[in-house]
C-alpha cells in the first residue's frame, strides 16, 4: 500500500515537471519566424506586439500583426516609468505586474514579444520588455528575431483582428541582483568592473547628448559598443553568438567578465545586455537601469 502512495506521488510530482517543461515552449532568446509559426495557437502562448505608432503613420498592429498577438506597443503600455525623476525606469513592481496580467501573462505563459524589426534602437523596444520579465523572474520568454519584418519575409499570416485577452494572474518574482543602481555602479568604478556604454559613438565621447541627460560624456573608464553593432539590419535579424564575442573582445570584455552595461535611459543598454548575456551567454553582464539620466543628474559623480 505505501508503495502505490509513493509511486501515485511520485507519478503526480513527475507529471507536474512535466507540464511546468512543457509551458516553457524553447530555452532559446531569439525564436525566428517558423518556430512561431509552429505554435501559433498554443494555449501556453502568449505574443505580445511592442510596436509603437509612428507619426503620420497607420496603426501597425491595425495594419496586420501575429494571430493571436496582443497589443502592448512599447512607449504607452506601461513597460516604462519616470521614477524618482528619472525616465524610462522599470515601473513599481505592482505597477508592471498589473500591466502584464491585463495582456493575458500568467506565471505559466511563454511570452514572445514582436518588434517592428526595422533597425537595432526600434528593436531594442523588444529587447527591453524581454529584460524586463526577466528581472521580474519570468523566464519563458524569447523575442521573435528580425521582428515583424521577419515574420512577413517569411510569408508568416496576418491579421487585423484585435485580440482582447482576460486578464490574467501574473506574480513577479523580482530579482533584485539584476539591477544595479547608483551605488553599484560606484563600486564598480572603485574595483574596475566594466562599464559598457551603447550610445552611439559621439555621444560617448561627448561630441552629441541626449536632452534627458544633464551633461555629455560617458561614466569615466566605460567601453563603448554601439548598439547598432549587434543588429544585422539589411537582414532584420540580431547578430550571431560569434559577432557578439568578436565585439566583446574588441572592446576588452573577457568571457564571463563582470560588466554593467548602460546607455541613456536603458534603452540602447538592453540591446548590449541582451547580446552580451542571453546571446553570447555572459550571465555577468547587468544592465544599469537609470543609466546617464540618473547618473549625470548629480554634479557630484564624475561625467568624462
Amino acid at each position: 500500500m505505501r508503495l502505490r502512495l509513493f509511486s501515485a506521488v511520485v507519478a503526480v510530482a513527475m507529471s507536474l515537471i512535466g507540464s511546468a517543461q512543457a509551458e516553457r515552449l524553447t530555452d532559446q532568446p531569439l525564436v525566428d519566424a517558423a518556430w512561431l509559426k509552429s505554435k501559433v495557437g498554443n494555449e501556453s502562448l502568449v505574443v505580445i506586439d511592442v510596436r509603437d505608432i509612428e507619426k503620420g503613420k497607420p496603426d501597425p498592429y491595425k495594419a496586420g500583426h501575429v494571430p493571436g498577438a496582443v497589443n502592448a506597443p512599447y512607449s504607452t503600455a506601461g513597460w516604462r516609468a519616470t521614477v524618482n525623476g528619472v525616465p524610462g525606469m522599470l515601473p513599481p513592481v505592482e505597477q508592471i505586474e498589473a500591466t502584464i496580467a491585463g495582456l493575458g501573462v500568467d506565471n505559466d505563459s511563454h511570452v514572445v514579444i514582436v518588434a517592428a524589426g526595422t533597425d537595432s534602437s526600434e528593436f531594442g523596444a523588444a529587447t527591453r520588455v524581454y529584460w524586463t520579465f526577466k528581472v521580474l523572474g519570468h523566464d519563458a520568454v524569447s523575442i521573435l528575431d528580425g521582428g515583424w519584418r521577419a515574420w512577413q519575409a517569411a510569408g508568416g499570416e496576418a491579421t487585423d483582428a484585435s485580440a482582447t485577452p482576460a486578464k490574467s494572474d501574473f506574480k513577479a518574482h523580482l530579482r533584485p541582483e539584476m539591477i544595479p543602481g547608483v551605488a553599484d555602479v560606484e563600486k564598480a568604478l572603485a574595483n574596475g568592473t566594466t562599464l559598457v556604454d551603447g550610445r552611439p559613438a559621439a555621444q560617448y565621447r561627448g561630441e552629441a547628448k541626449s536632452p534627458v541627460v544633464r551633461a555629455a560624456g560617458t561614466i569615466p573608464g566605460a567601453v563603448n559598443i554601439e548598439n547598432d553593432k549587434f543588429y544585422d539590419k539589411p537582414n532584420a535579424s540580431f547578430v550571431s553568438r560569434e559577432t557578439v564575442a568578436s565585439l566583446a573582445k574588441d572592446a576588452g570584455l573577457a568571457d564571463n567578465e563582470e560588466a554593467i552595461a548602460f546607455c541613456n535611459t536603458g534603452h540602447w543598454a538592453s540591446i548590449a545586455w541582451f547580446g552580451l548575456s542571453e546571446v553570447q551567454g555572459n550571465k555577468n553582464v547587468k544592465m544599469y537601469d537609470g543609466s546617464m539620466a540618473e547618473w549625470a543628474a548629480d554634479p557630484a559623480r564624475p561625467v568624462k
